[in-house]
Protein backbone atom coordinates (compact mmCIF):
# COMPACT_ATOMS: atom_id res chain seq x y z
CA UNK A 1 0.00 0.00 0.00
CA UNK A 2 1.60 3.64 -1.17
CA UNK A 3 1.82 6.63 0.94
CA UNK A 4 -0.92 7.87 -1.22
CA UNK A 5 -3.42 5.02 -0.48
CA UNK A 6 -2.75 5.40 3.19
CA UNK A 7 -3.09 9.09 3.30
CA UNK A 8 -6.23 8.97 1.18
CA UNK A 9 -7.71 6.24 3.32
CA UNK A 10 -7.08 8.50 6.26
CA UNK A 11 -9.07 11.59 4.79
CA UNK A 12 -12.17 9.38 3.50
CA UNK A 13 -12.01 7.91 7.48
CA UNK A 14 -11.96 11.09 9.13
CA UNK A 15 -14.77 12.75 6.54
CA UNK A 16 -16.87 9.62 7.42
CA UNK A 17 -16.76 10.06 10.93
CA UNK A 18 -15.82 13.86 11.65
CA UNK A 19 -18.68 14.81 8.84
CA UNK A 20 -21.12 11.92 10.05
CA UNK A 21 -20.99 13.16 13.74
CA UNK A 22 -21.27 16.92 12.49
CA UNK A 23 -24.34 15.63 10.71
CA UNK A 24 -25.98 14.42 13.51
CA UNK A 25 -25.21 17.14 15.92
CA UNK A 26 -26.25 19.86 13.67
CA UNK A 27 -29.92 18.29 13.22
CA UNK A 28 -30.15 17.78 17.20
CA UNK A 29 -29.13 21.78 17.08
CA UNK A 30 -31.31 22.57 14.63
CA UNK A 31 -34.59 20.99 15.92
CA UNK A 32 -33.44 22.09 19.88
CA UNK A 33 -33.88 25.80 18.57
CA UNK A 34 -37.51 25.44 19.50
CA UNK A 35 -38.26 22.48 21.56
CA UNK A 36 -37.09 21.16 24.81
CA UNK A 37 -36.95 17.65 24.02
CA UNK A 38 -34.50 18.08 21.08
CA UNK A 39 -32.43 20.85 23.28
CA UNK A 40 -31.97 17.96 25.73
CA UNK A 41 -31.06 15.37 22.86
CA UNK A 42 -28.64 17.58 21.37
CA UNK A 43 -26.79 18.38 24.76
CA UNK A 44 -26.63 14.74 25.51
CA UNK A 45 -25.83 13.83 21.85
CA UNK A 46 -22.89 16.65 22.12
CA UNK A 47 -21.08 14.45 24.16
CA UNK A 48 -20.39 11.77 21.78
CA UNK A 49 -20.29 13.65 18.55
CA UNK A 50 -17.77 16.18 20.36
CA UNK A 51 -14.42 13.31 20.25
CA UNK A 52 -15.83 12.05 17.36
CA UNK A 53 -15.60 15.28 15.65
CA UNK A 54 -12.11 15.87 16.63
CA UNK A 55 -11.01 12.55 15.71
CA UNK A 56 -12.48 13.18 12.03
CA UNK A 57 -10.53 16.41 11.83
CA UNK A 58 -7.31 14.56 13.04
CA UNK A 59 -7.52 11.53 10.53
CA UNK A 60 -7.90 14.62 8.01
CA UNK A 61 -5.05 16.18 8.83
CA UNK A 62 -3.09 13.46 8.97
CA UNK A 63 -4.58 11.74 5.59
CA UNK A 64 -3.94 15.27 4.06
CA UNK A 65 -0.43 15.31 4.91
CA UNK A 66 0.25 12.13 3.51
CA UNK A 67 -2.08 12.52 0.37
CA UNK A 68 -0.44 16.27 -0.43
CA UNK A 69 2.83 15.43 0.61
CA UNK A 70 5.19 17.66 -1.79
CA UNK A 71 2.75 19.57 -2.89
CA UNK A 72 1.86 21.56 0.09
CA UNK A 73 2.37 25.11 -1.90
CA UNK A 74 -0.32 24.43 -4.41
CA UNK A 75 -3.37 25.86 -4.32
CA UNK A 76 -5.89 22.62 -3.75
CA UNK A 77 -3.77 21.83 -0.55
CA UNK A 78 -3.01 25.27 0.75
CA UNK A 79 -6.88 25.48 1.22
CA UNK A 80 -7.33 22.38 2.76
CA UNK A 81 -5.19 23.10 5.67
CA UNK A 82 -6.52 27.22 5.87
CA UNK A 83 -9.69 24.99 5.97
CA UNK A 84 -8.70 22.28 8.63
CA UNK A 85 -7.38 25.58 11.02
CA UNK A 86 -11.01 27.13 10.77
CA UNK A 87 -12.50 24.12 11.71
CA UNK A 88 -9.92 23.63 14.13
CA UNK A 89 -10.90 27.12 15.62
CA UNK A 90 -14.65 26.69 15.25
CA UNK A 91 -14.21 23.11 17.09
CA UNK A 92 -12.33 25.08 20.01
CA UNK A 93 -14.75 27.20 20.15
CA UNK A 94 -17.69 24.16 20.73
CA UNK A 95 -15.60 22.73 22.74
CA UNK A 96 -14.18 24.78 25.30
CA UNK A 97 -16.59 27.65 25.18
CA UNK A 98 -20.05 25.89 24.08
CA UNK A 99 -19.83 22.31 25.77
CA UNK A 100 -18.85 22.97 29.09
CA UNK A 101 -21.91 25.73 29.88
CA UNK A 102 -24.15 23.14 28.11
CA UNK A 103 -22.95 20.63 30.56
CA UNK A 104 -23.46 22.82 33.15
CA UNK A 105 -27.12 23.41 32.40
CA UNK A 106 -27.26 19.66 32.48
CA UNK A 107 -25.55 19.27 35.82
CA UNK A 108 -28.53 21.96 37.05
CA UNK A 109 -31.07 20.00 35.44
CA UNK A 110 -31.75 22.61 32.74
CA UNK A 111 -31.15 20.29 29.97
CA UNK A 112 -34.68 20.98 28.67
CA UNK A 113 -34.54 24.63 28.67
CA UNK A 114 -34.42 26.67 25.15
CA UNK A 115 -30.85 28.14 24.59
CA UNK A 116 -30.40 31.72 24.95
CA UNK A 117 -30.98 33.32 21.54
CA UNK A 118 -27.62 34.82 21.87
CA UNK A 119 -26.21 31.53 22.12
CA UNK A 120 -28.57 29.75 19.20
CA UNK A 121 -27.34 32.56 16.88
CA UNK A 122 -23.63 31.71 17.61
CA UNK A 123 -23.86 28.25 17.31
CA UNK A 124 -25.89 28.47 14.02
CA UNK A 125 -22.70 30.30 12.71
CA UNK A 126 -20.52 27.47 13.85
CA UNK A 127 -22.79 25.44 12.07
CA UNK A 128 -22.58 26.95 9.09
CA UNK A 129 -18.92 27.06 9.11
CA UNK A 130 -18.73 23.16 10.22
CA UNK A 131 -21.18 22.35 7.71
CA UNK A 132 -19.77 24.33 4.70
CA UNK A 133 -16.12 23.59 5.92
CA UNK A 134 -16.63 19.80 5.97
CA UNK A 135 -18.05 20.05 2.47
CA UNK A 136 -15.34 22.28 1.01
CA UNK A 137 -13.03 19.94 2.50
CA UNK A 138 -14.45 17.24 0.62
CA UNK A 139 -15.24 19.10 -2.31
CA UNK A 140 -11.66 20.00 -2.29
CA UNK A 141 -10.07 16.55 -2.00
CA UNK A 142 -12.33 15.49 -4.97
CA UNK A 143 -10.65 17.98 -7.04
CA UNK A 144 -6.76 17.42 -6.25
CA UNK A 145 -7.67 13.68 -6.79
CA UNK A 146 -9.38 14.37 -10.29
Amino acid sequence: MSLDQIGLFLQLAGFVIGLGAVTVIDIHGFFGRTSSYWTEATIRTHKITKPLIWIGITLVLCGSLLLFRGHYHHAIPELVFINIVVLVLNGSFLSFWLSPRLLERERKGQAKKILPKSWQRMIAMSFLISFFGWWWSVLLTVLYLV
